[in-house]
């Protein structure tokens, strides 16, 4: 078996050592021993790896992410878990979908100003009354 090194793992995966290291410390991924004073991971680590990535860029967080793995072997995906996240997606597009309509039309409305604009005043109210949800700040990486 191939082993890489931490820097050959953050390299291809295109992501930090110390994101490498957070997972680590996560429970999301495990080195197989050390080569020196360097980390040594399975050639499985890539394939988890990716699988984390996808599970943030659809909003997992890196618990529910953990809760997929099995401390040995193949992933654990809940379907539910994905079929809830998928719905939890449609609804934030719609929302977006309205917001950036809002938008475009305050950019092009003949209105004097803005606040004078009956829609872009509509969103005001929306997100006065928490209608209009406040963009999820990414974090960092490892974070």
């Amino acid at each position: 078996m191939t082993y890489l090194d931490i820097a050959e793992v953050a390299q291809r995966a295109g992501v930090p050592a110390s994101t490498l290291r957070f997972y680590e410390e996560k429970g999301l991924i495990a080195p197989t021993g050390r080569r020196g004073l360097r980390r040594q991971y399975g050639p499985g680590v890539l394939e988890r790896l990716a699988l984390i990535a996808l599970g943030r860029t659809a909003g997992f967080s890196l618990d529910e992410i953990a809760h997929m793995f099995a401390p040995d072997g193949p992933p654990r995906i809940d379907r539910r878990m994905l079929a809830d996240k998928a719905e939890e997606l449609d609804r934030r597009i719609r929302e977006l979908g309205v917001l950036r309509d809002s938008l475009r039309h305050a950019a092009a409305c003949p209105a004097p100003s803005h606040i004078e604009c009956p829609t872009f005043r509509g969103l005001l109210d929306a997100a006065a009354s928490g209608g209009v949800p406040a963009p999820r700040r990414r974090m960092p990486p490892g974070g």
